[in-house]
Order: structure tokens, then C-alpha cells, then sequence
């Protein structure tokens, strides 16, 4: 649905909406990768994640933490992420293209996630949690 950063003193703090859970962590992935690259392309790469954690905001955080993980190893950009949440279980497909410096090199480098006020909350037609991204 949307994502929209915040005033922060030293990190980055994106706040996140969705209709639906899905969709928050969907958004979630996709405010991350804007952070740290800018635009992206589905140009076919696609890697799939299945996780399961103790609640969703433990679930948030790994799933944040291992698309981290999968963008350095691999040296990958992601700009779409299909994910489906079955209670704290994800699985998730994300889509999009190798690191070109010279299209991607703007941003800034996230080094991981806080659990600091992490709280999914529902809303009346959404649910809303603000993120903060170490960098």
C-alpha cells in the first residue's frame, strides 16, 4: 500500500501500510531496497524465503534481515516481493536484478534492522509499523 519516511536523529525510519499483513511486509521489503538503491527492475532474478518465528514483528525482522543477507552475498537488487503469511509462517518470492553501481549506488547502506518500538498495529483500515533501519 504505502511507505513513507520519517525524521530520525541517526538512522532511517520508514513508516509502513498495508490492508493487509501481507502487504506490510511486502512494503516493508520494498521501503528497505528503496532506501538502499533507488529504482529497480524485475529483470528475472528471484529467489524464494520461507521462514517461521516466535511472533510478526520477530518475523518482520528476519525476513528484513535475510533479504540484508541475500543482497550481499548475492550482490542483488529486489524491487518486488510476493509474500503470503500463514499465521508467523512466510513464504515469500522477491524479483529483481543484479547491482549495476551505476544505477544503484545512490542510496544508502542499511547494516541491519532495530527492534526498537517495532510494533505492527492495526488500524481501522490498515495495519501501520515504523521500522528503523540501521545504517
Amino acid at each position: 500500500m504505502s511507505f513513507e519516511e520519517l525524521d530520525h536523529t541517526a538512522d532511517v525510519l520508514m513508516r509502513v501500510r498495508g490492508a493487509t499483513l501481507s502487504e506490510v511486509f511486502s512494503d516493508a521489503g520494498r521501503a528497505m531496497f528503496h532506501v538502499m538503491y533507488g529504482p529497480c527492475e524485475d529483470r528475472g532474478i528471484a529467489r524464494q524465503i520461507t521462514l517461521e518465528a516466535e511472533d510478526l514483528e520477530s518475523l518482520l525482522i528476519d525476513y528484513l534481515s535475510e533479504l540484508l543477507f541475500i543482497t550481499d552475498a548475492e550482490n542483488l537488487v529486489f524491487c518486488t516481493f510476493d509474500v503470503d503469511l500463514q499465521g508467523t509462517r512466510l513464504s515469500a518470492v522477491v524479483r529483481g536484478e543484479p547491482f549495476d553501481p551505476a544505477r544503484h549506488a545512490g542510496g544508502t547502506l542499511i547494516k541491519g534492522i532495530s527492534y526498537f518500538g517495532l510494533e505492527i498495529v492495526k488500524e481501522e483500515d490498515a495495519y501501520v509499523v515504523d521500522i528503523i533501519f540501521d545504517i
